[in-house]
């Protein structure tokens, strides 16, 4: 007991110290904050999380390089660009994501936000909040690619629970739209998923740490290493086990621990 309280006490700490507005600017969570719209926030956010692997530097410049080219009201764009608008994106590439993937996305939200409101309803069964984030993500990749002529290239890029994928970006995408605290990091904008029910973002460095203080056995960095980390992270705090994705990430990729 004495041993998960001081573990407890020590991340608590490196939450505290990572979860600042301090960190927002190196992070790729600081392009949704680039906008105070709902929807603007929603769209800005699912490609900065999306193009969420490699180099940080590189993530914000490209992320915000599609920003610009969505005229900085990528809500807006998705759902009234004309032809000429759109072909202006052709050349736009972040590692393999390409523009085939980038105007299937903003077909995606053009639909869907012509019908609802907020992107969370494309993360909810039946229109029901999910009982659980596996029940979601499965819900999310079905529904994302249930437009008629859905390349299949773009397929790698969104991920899913159901293929065994630890789903590491879409995590941190429902981390930064779901938990909402004092600190400012999170937008905490939707309100059916509860933070209790989130799954922490891992790879291999969060991964590394996790088996450094025995949170993880699992060898492999997939969905049910994410489940396994996080069932033992709602022993420290069942009401927001995700928050500890700041300790887990600043020890992993800052600190090198």
């Amino acid at each position: 007991m004495e041993a998960k309280a001081k573990l407890q006490d020590f991340f608590n700490r490196k939450v505290k110290e990572y979860n600042q507005p301090s960190f927002i600017a190196s992070d790729p969570v600081c392009i949704p904050h680039l906008f105070t719209k709902k929807q603007d926030i929603e769209i800005a956010g699912f490609f900065a999380a999306i193009f969420a692997w490699g180099n940080r530097t590189t993530i914000i410049n490209k992320s915000k390089e599609l920003m610009q080219l969505m005229q900085m009201q990528p809500h807006s764009f998705c759902l009234h660009a004309t032809i000429t608008e759109l072909k202006k994106l052709e050349g736009f590439k972040h590692r393999t994501f390409n523009a085939t993937d980038l105007l299937y996305c903003i077909e995606f939200f053009k639909q869907h936000y012509s019908i609802y409101e907020s992107l969370e309803n494309a993360f909810m069964p039946a229109y029901q909040p999910p009982a659980s984030i596996k029940e979601a993500l499965s819900y999310f990749h079905q529904y994302f690619f249930s437009l008629e002529d859905a390349p299949l290239r773009t397929k790698k890029h969104i991920s899913t629970p159901e293929k065994g994928s630890s789903c590491k970006r879409l995590n941190m995408y429902l981390r930064w739209m779901v938990r909402k605290d004092k600190e400012g990091v999170d937008f905490g904008i939707w309100k059916n998923i509860q933070p209790s029910q989130l799954i922490c973002p891992i790879d291999v460095h969060v991964a590394r740490v996790a088996k450094r203080f025995n949170l993880l056995d699992r060898k492999q960095t997939d969905w049910l290493a994410a489940e396994e980390l996080t069932s033992y992270l709602k022993k420290l705090d069942p009401k927001d086990p995700a928050k500890y994705d700041f300790a887990l990430f600043g020890l992993g990729v800052i600190e090198k621990y």
